[in-house]
């Protein structure tokens, strides 16, 4: 029976031939995540289950990225419930602030994920691994407390819809304007519990941070996972940073989709996404004049060297408009280090951008650069809901790192071709 990727992957977690949509299996975890505000609900499950052991101190992951540095006392007193139990269980992947930044850029940078694997974090944006050709997604605290006593989860195999990229990407539009794009097209209900396989000559020619912007936001339309078939640029990307050898699999050419999306891009411009929800997006040439406060790069969507690097392009020799505050914080402690080494830092720094530690920062609006009523941020994020960033009465626009650059020095939504 021909199979999609997704489908190969989760028979062979479970130990089946074959897994069609809409079959129950229990299948093995390769990865169990959780981060400072998720763990402690899930470590709260664990204890409660009466087990004394995690099923694998080597496959778990915990990351402390959304309160850190802690805010205030509670976020002290979650931060420690995680660092606790991460020394009595002997978590080999725990790490403290110095030597970690947010959880969906460190794994893959840390090699924790590659092809093939089967990885569930308490974070919606667990799909992110799917650039990987892995299959990733998030659940609930109280599932991930039960997975890491028993080392499995049960799921449906869900259906699969194939989007296919071709044509020949215009000038500033890069993974997020498709994905926003996708996400237009999709709905943020147009693909519940379904895996979207990202194909296609364009996929093939992005790099793995945009791949990883794609994937991240796979599940802004409801989607179980978001997956792309590795190739050379994956496989060179894994080899890096992992010593495992990785299961390398690609869809039958017969597998059954439940439908295919095909996408010409020559025709997709820098995107935007209004307030307030990721699907609400107009072409940059639409927006109008979208005067703003704050813009905020970084994230586990752009939040990768390659996002700073281009954004200090945009900057370097520039300053931010008067009145805005542009945030940038660095997805992990390497990527920090090596805009660093490169100068990007500093660029950013002479154009007026404050740099914070590697971490969330405002992207869940509980930390470092939360917005006021009324105030509008353009961030590289990846939810822009009312009351995401801050308050409930101000707006969040997403686009891309460039176009975000741009907009901080302009004051308003603009496109780099302006600069």
């Amino acid at each position: 029976m021909p199979m999609t990727i997704t489908e190969k992957i989760l028979a062979r977690h479970a130990g089946v031939d074959q897994a069609l949509p809409g079959d129950l299996i229990n299948v093995n975890v390769d990865m169990a995540l959780a981060n400072d505000i998720t763990a402690p609900l899930a470590i709260k499950v664990f204890k409660e289950i009466g087990t004394h052991f995690v099923f694998d101190p080597e496959k778990i992951a915990l990351i402390p990225d959304h309160f850190v540095p802690n805010k205030d006392i509670e976020s002290a007193e979650q931060a420690k419930v995680m660092r606790e139990f991460a020394i009595q269980h002997q978590i080999k992947y725990y790490y403290e602030i110095g030597q970690s930044g947010i959880e969906h850029v460190i794994l893959p940078e840390k090699g924790l994920v590659i092809p093939g694997d089967l990885v569930i974090g308490a974070d919606s944006h667990t799909c992110t691994y799917g650039a990987l050709g892995a299959f990733s997604t998030g659940v609930g605290s109280t599932d991930l407390g039960v997975i890491m006593a028993t080392g499995k989860t049960w799921l449906k195999v869900p259906q699969t819809i194939k989007l296919n990229y071709e044509g020949n990407l215009l000038p500033w539009v890069e993974g997020k304007d498709l994905i926003l794009y996708t996400l237009h097209e999709l709905g943020i209900n147009g693909a519940n519990y379904h895996a979207l396989e990202f194909s296609g000559t364009v996929i093939k020619g992005l790099s793995m941070a945009q791949r990883f912007t794609m994937t991240n936001m796979a599940v802004e339309a409801g989607a179980k996972n978001g997956i792309i078939e590795p190739d050379e640029i994956t496989l060179a990307y894994v080899a890096e940073r992992s010593s495992r050898s990785p299961f390398v699999c690609t869809t039958d050419p017969d597998a059954d989709y439940e439908k295919v999306i095909n996408i010409e891009v020559g025709k997709i411009e820098p995107q935007v996404a209004f307030p307030h929800s990721p699907d609400n997006v107009r072409p940059l040439s639409q927006v109008g004049n979208i005067t703003l406060d704050q813009v905020f790069i970084g994230s586990c969507t752009n939040g990768r060297l390659e996002d700073l690097r281009k954004a200090a392009m945009i900057l370097n020799g520039r300053t931010v408009a008067n009145g805005i505050r542009l945030i940038v914080i660095p997805g992990s402690q390497l990527i920090y280090g090596e805009a660093i080494k490169e100068g990007i830092i500093q660029t950013l720094i002479n154009a007026g951008a404050v740099i914070g530690p590697p971490s969330c920062g405002p992207c869940l609006g509980g930390h470092l650069g939360v917005l006021a009523e009324s105030e509008r941020a353009l961030s590289t994020t990846n939810r822009n809901f009312i009351g995401r960033m801050g308050h409930p009465k101000s707006e969040v626009y997403l686009a891309s790192p460039v176009v975000a650059a741009a907009s901080a020095i302009l004051g308003r939504i603009g496109s780099p071709d302006e600069i």
